[in-house]
């Protein structure tokens, strides 16, 4: 099985054009996550173009040359807010490296990176799918090196409370902690915040 890149979606804009790149964007299918779905076929691009976020599709050359969209991830930088008495003492300790406590608020504001989507696709043939620990390892390669770039230390992601979601976050593997929760005014839906440090 050919190895996994993860391409920044404007390179793949320079390299086949609007029209082929949303072709293979349609192709992308997340069924129990439609909003995924929905932002990878019709935002992703848009959101690139205004530097809102970046998507990085996660592809396979097959023997013919065809690409083949195994999966996805968005990343953005976002200020995040945490509060004090939702985490742990070694968590604290680590995000003070970061960030100062606020005494009034007894809340932490951090400059973070954002995971603000990630996803499988589960349109693409058993032979050309990625596992979600294969996706995350990818991210992070990206995440390290915008690191040693500018700096920084904390990742987090909202996630909806689904029993198989947390556990593949917040696994040993992936090691990502809750801190916190968030209601989407726009669609009434309540998210759990997670958090992770390098």
């Amino acid at each position: 099985m050919d190895e996994c890149i993860a391409v920044n979606i404007q390179d793949m804009l320079k390299a086949v054009g609007e029209e082929e790149l949303q072709r293979l964007l349609s192709d992308f299918s997340s069924p129990l996550n439609k909003e995924v779905e929905d932002f990878v076929r019709n935002k992703s691009i848009d959101f690139a173009q205004k530097k809102l976020s970046v998507t990085y599709l996660v592809i396979r050359k097959t023997s013919d040359g065809r690409i083949v969209l195994a999966g996805i991830f968005t990343l953005a930088h976002k200020a995040v807010e945490v509060t004090n008495t939702n985490i742990s003492k070694t968590a604290r300790r680590k995000l003070s490296r970061y960030a100062k406590l606020e005494e009034e608020t007894d809340k932490y504001h951090v400059s973070a990176f954002l995971i603000a989507q990630f996803g499988k696709n589960s349109a693409v043939s058993d032979e050309w799918k990625i596992s979600g620990n294969e996706l995350m390892d990818l991210t992070f390669e990206i995440l390290k090196h915008v690191q040693y770039y500018v700096g920084g230390g904390v990742v987090y992601l909202d996630c909806e409370d689904v029993d198989q979601v947390l556990a593949f976050y917040q696994s040993d593997y992936n090691g990502f902690k809750r801190f916190g929760e968030r209601v989407s005014q726009r669609e009434g839906k309540r998210y759990l915040q997670l958090l992770r440090f390098f």
